[in-house]
This record gives structure tokens, C-alpha cells and sequence, in this order.
């Protein structure tokens, strides 16, 4: 079954049937994880690097940033059966959208602050497609783990492969 993630949103799911989706990835970053073994795998969509005060973090839409959304993800994977050591992560989006002069640089900042995230909490990212400047299109598969990217302007959808990591 498809199942779409919004914007600030994130879905979970341990049915091999089920198909992640996110769509409009601009700066914003999808986040998508799969644990092999439990066969559990997530898909979040987060729009900004951090909330804004300790209210927002504890607010209505932690998965709006990815100083909640990601931790919160994960910890969510783990009630599922999930392992931090199986876990197998790839990231796409944080392009630069309507920014010409990179005032604001939203796509960059995500990207630093989920390196970041990540860095300190020791999980590698195996696969990326970052930066640039068109929008994407995020599929993930539960049953296989396999995710695939879409951009628009005609071009073919890509699988985002798994980089060997020793």
C-alpha cells in the first residue's frame, strides 16, 4: 500500500507491502531508514534544522525539525524492533529552491544539522543525494529496503544505492 509522508511528517512501518512516499523535497531532507533484519524501515520529511524554542520541540510537529524529528524517528524504529546497528540510512533533499543568492540557505543548514545529528549520535548515512537545485521525489520500499528518487523535468526515476561501508 502507498503511504504518503507530508511535509513535518514521518511514517513507520514493519508491512512488507508498504511503500513510502514523499514528494516537493526542496531544501527540505527525507530521511529514510531500514533495519534488514526486523525488516522495519521509516520515511521522515523534515523542513527545518532545529526548533525555534524548548515549546516547539515539545509542540505539535517534532518531525518539522530535524533536531526532534530524527530522534524521534529513530526511537520509534527501535519500539518496532529496530537495532541502532542494523540500521541502514540514506538522505536526499536539502537543494537550494527559490534562494538564488542564498540568503537564507535552508537546504544547507538542514544538511549540516542532520550531519550533525547524526555524527553525535554515531550512525552512518550509506547513501545521499543532497544539494542542487530541482526538487525530489522519495520511494521507499519496506519489503526490500530499496529507495528510489524522482526529479522533475523529465527525468527517469534513479534507485539510491547502498554505499559499501567497511
Amino acid at each position: 500500500m502507498n503511504i504518503v509522508v507530508g511535509v513535518a511528517d514521518c511514517k513507520l512501518s514493519g508491512d512488507p507491502s508498504d511503500v513510502l512516499l514523499t514528494y516537493a523535497l526542496g531544501s527540505c531532507i527525507a530521511v529514510s531508514i531500514y533495519d534488514p533484519v526486523a525488516r522495519v524501515g521509516g520515511l521522515l520529511h523534515f523542513m527545518l534544522p532545529e526548533a525555534p524554542t524548548p515549546a516547539a520541540r515539545a509542540g505539535k510537529s517534532p518531525f518539522m525539525f530535524a533536531d526532534t524529528g530524527i530522534p524521534l524517528m529513530f526511537r520509534e524504529a527501535y519500539e518496532m524492533g529496530a537495532q541502532k546497528r542494523r540500521m541502514r540510512v540514506r538522505v536526499a533533499g536539502g537543494a537550494q529552491i527559490m534562494d538564488e543568492n542564498g540568503v537564507f540557505n535552508i537546504g544547507q543548514r538542514n544538511c549540516l544539522a542532520m550531519r550533525k545529528i547524526f555524527w553525535k549520535a554515531g550512525v552512518l548515512v550509506q547513501a545521499e543525494e543532497l544539494g542542487g537545485t530541482r526538487p525530489r521525489t522519495m520511494r521507499f520500499e519496506v519489503g526490500s529496503g530499496r529507495v528510489f528518487l524522482k526529479s522533475p523535468y523529465g527525468l527517469a526515476e534513479r534507485e539510491l544505492y547502498w554505499h559499501l561501508t567497511l
